[in-house]
């Protein structure tokens, strides 16, 4: 008679906890960018390109952060990562130069590594069973979602409190504060005798040599420009070129009566939405073909995204590509790290993926800077819109020869095709 594992653990709750935490913080930084330019007499470029390298930092620690935890223990990784999470923060608070900002921004991005997917998800794998492990990491990646849901809004109400710099404060003791949920997170190290026989560098060349790797790599580019460049300055594009909220409406109703407030609340309808997209592309990934799923999924963003930006910018049409958008916003995340554990195998997921997500956070870099850069140059954010609608096709595209199997121990993957 077998026993079925649980879906709720312990490490699967606190992990869900600290992604919740740490997603909270890095979703509002976009709310902070006409605070923070109007104070200084910045360029729109100065503060998104602190966030940009932010994102980059954010993808160069990743793979770091994954051997660091397969090396020395997940709970360590974490640790360090929220340390230099909080610090960034609060070294920004205090920052009165673009310089400053963009300086502290590799302290940030690399506190959101230590603390974010690519530790929490590979641990998450490990200590949930061959059942319930598509649906774990959906779950810890909808997390990720619930804190974008309330990271924005709270960032504009205590805006109404105090000053941007006190807001940063208050984030970094809410990321210190986290780390008191980490002795109940254990993690047994699940591998097949194969995998623990394999060395992290022997594992890294046999996916460097699988032309599926390189495709998965390649894909997730698009994920992290068109997120980047969302996060970062959708509040402030809604802010700017949304149509004017009427008096008497549903939205001036319930409180929500500029396009300030508006721009807030969409990246939160965003992560909403999406708590229910990624569930669902987590329930999918167990029964159907990951690499289809993500095809479908880059397809959807792409239609969403160039039917928002033809038509007229309102409130309504705001709210509905927030809502669209956002049921497939992070659902490619459980696909993809999903992917890579099943072919790849569990001992060196952390650092498989978070060399793929490197690509993700490329991507995350390019979309908040050029963001920034045209805007400043052109006045608007068309043009940075347009490329991710490509990006997101080409992602559609090369995802479709992927091949989906287990890589056997020693031996290379045949030619995609």
């Amino acid at each position: 008679m077998t026993t079925r594992t649980p879906l709720f653990t312990p490490v699967l709750l606190v992990g869900c906890f600290i992604i919740m935490v740490s997603f909270a913080v890095r979703a509002s930084f976009g709310v902070f960018q006409i605070p923070i330019a109007a104070e200084f007499g910045w360029l729109r470029t100065e503060f998104s390109l602190a966030i940009a390298i932010q994102n980059l930092a954010w993808g160069v620690g990743q793979p770091i952060f994954g051997a660091i935890a397969e090396k020395i223990g997940d709970r360590k990784a974490i640790v360090i990562g929220a340390v230099l999470y909080a610090i960034g923060l609060v070294l920004s608070a205090g920052s009165t130069t673009p310089l400053e900002h963009q300086a502290y921004a590799w302290l940030v991005g690399f506190g959101i590594a230590g603390t974010g997917f690519g530790v929490i998800l590979a641990v998450v794998g490990r200590a949930a069973s061959d059942d319930n492990r598509s649906m774990s990491l959906a779950i810890a990646t909808a997390a990720g979602s619930a804190g974008q849901v309330f990271g924005a809004p709270v960032a504009e109400w205590l805006l109404t409190m105090m000053s941007w710099q006190m807001v940063f404060m208050v984030f970094a003791a809410a990321i210190m504060a986290m780390l008191l949920t980490l002795p109940m997170m254990r993690a047994p190290v699940t591998a097949t005798r194969a995998e623990l026989e394999e060395s992290m560098g022997q594992i890294l060349i046999k996916a460097f040599r699988d032309p599926s790797y390189t495709l998965i790599f390649m894909g997730f580019f698009s994920c992290g420009y068109q997120l980047g460049f969302i996060t970062a300055h959708f509040p402030a594009f809604v802010t700017e070129l949304c149509g004017p909220i009427l008096p008497g409406g549903v939205l001036h109703n319930i409180g929500i009566t500029s396009t300030s407030a508006l721009g807030a609340v969409a990246i939160s309808l965003i992560g909403l939405a999406n708590i229910a997209g990624t569930l669902t592309a987590g329930w999918a990934g167990k029964r159907y073909s990951k690499k289809y799923l993500l095809a479908g999924i880059y397809v959807g963003r792409t239609v969403i995204a160039a039917l928002f930006i033809m038509l007229p910018i309102t409130p309504v049409t705001v709210i509905l590509f927030s809502v669209g958008m956002g049921a497939l916003w992070l659902a490619t995340v459980p696909l993809t790290s999903g992917l890579v554990a099943h072919i790849y195998g569990l001992r060196y997921m952390g650092t498989l993926y978070g060399i793929i997500f490197f690509s993700h956070q490329v991507g995350s870099f390019l979309g908040v800077w050029l963001g920034g850069r045209m805007y400043d140059i052109t006045g608007n954010y068309t043009m940075v819109w347009w490329i991710g609608v490509g990006v997101g096709a080409f992602s559609a595209i090369v995802h479709l020869p992927i091949r989906e199997r287990v890589l056997p121990n020693g031996l290379m993957a045949k030619p995609a095709v």
